[in-house]
């Protein structure tokens, strides 16, 4: 598995893929942990707490910002699987990390066949670090 952490951290919950990228700036709302992206095809999807797959981010850089507020609030996915490495998502998780000592790993597969594998399954867990990424289904 072409795996590899983006942020460090502990995770577990429910799987949620997103059909499409989604960008955290004008496209999530940080209070509610909701899509607002109308022209989204999960307009409305909660993320809070989710397994949250997307192939990659879309947008702001600003976008940083928002994920590290919904982080802070407890709104937020908590821990999100990428198929492309996101510069601009790993920044907000890891700003929320440094800043609010709350763990929002993010991970990038880089193989589409293992990232849809994944995706497609319930519920995980997710332990990622320097020495090891890891992740299993909860028994």
């Amino acid at each position: 598995m072409s795996l590899r952490y983006l942020v460090a951290g502990s995770a577990e919950g429910p799987v949620l893929a997103l059909a499409e990228p989604l960008s955290f700036w004008g496209g999530f709302d940080s209070a509610s942990g909701k899509v607002i992206d109308r022209f989204h095809p999960q307009h409305g999807a909660c993320l809070s707490g989710s397994i949250l797959f997307m192939e990659r981010g879309r947008g702001s850089s600003s976008g940083a910002s928002v994920l590290a507020e919904a982080i802070r609030l407890g709104t937020a996915p908590a821990a999100i699987i990428l198929l492309d490495a996101d510069a601009i998502i790993a920044t907000g998780a890891l700003v929320a990390q440094m800043l609010y000592r709350i763990d929002c790993p993010v991970l990038a597969i880089g193989e589409r066949t293992e990232w849809q594998s994944l995706s497609a399954l319930p519920r995980l867990v997710i332990e990622a670090g320097p020495d090891a990424v890891r992740i299993t289904q909860p028994a």
